[in-house]
């Protein structure tokens, strides 16, 4: 599986012909759209969901089909899937499990929406939480910046989801000098084999 970093929160997962995105926002580039097979969205913040860029996107395939927690999938229309936690369903030839369910605190309670994440093929996003699922996770993609979340949360995250690998996403808020100060505690404390993917780039997972 190819796992391509685009801007922010946003990354692809290839298998073939098999294109399967998460959380494409406004901080991401369009391009991680184009051949999209399945979307994933774990929550309504723009950050993770450029609707006028999805929307262009689904009217140039009609096929394109999208997944996302029931609220926001009544609100984007006819044609996108709501999931609730605990569900199990395919997506772009993918077997996906959603997790979860709030997202973090900022603070006084808010921002008290519903976030989902998801586990595809052993690859967990976690969307805005910290939520530890129960099943076991090879590669875990960590949010490392925002409102919601400091250094030392993303590290225990890390160590708590016990994955072989993690790479950092939601990153948009950090200067150069915070990603170089954020990797460095994530590679000595994280607990698994750490690295960044740079945006735009890809790997490719066992």
């Amino acid at each position: 599986m190819r796992l391509t970093k685009y801007g922010h929160a946003c990354v692809r997962l290839e298998i073939g012909d098999r294109v399967l995105v998460i959380d494409p926002g406004t901080l991401s580039e369009g391009e991680a759209l184009s051949g999209a097979t399945a979307v994933l969205i774990t929550h309504e913040h723009e950050d993770h969901i450029d609707v006028d860029k999805l929307k262009a996107a689904r009217e140039s395939n009609p096929e394109l089909t999208v997944h996302t927690h029931a609220a926001l999938a009544a609100s984007l229309g006819a044609g996108v899937t709501g999931v609730a936690v605990g569900d199990t369903f395919t997506a772009a030839g993918f077997s996906v499990r959603a997790v979860g369910g709030e997202h973090a605190e900022i603070v006084d309670g808010l921002p008290g929406c519903t976030n989902i994440g998801f586990i595809v093929d052993g690859l967990y996003h976690p969307g805005d939480s910290m939520f530890v699922p129960a099943e076991a996770v090879d590669t875990l993609l960590v949010p490392i910046s925002g409102p919601w979340v400091k250094l030392a949360e993303a590290v225990e995250f890390a160590r708590a989801v016990g994955p072989v690998r993690a790479f950092p996403i939601h990153e948009a808020h950090l200067s150069a000098i915070g990603l170089e100060s954020f990797d460095w505690w994530m590679a000595t404390k994280g607990g698994t084999d750490y690295a960044r993917i740079p945006l735009g780039e890809s790997v490719d997972l066992p």
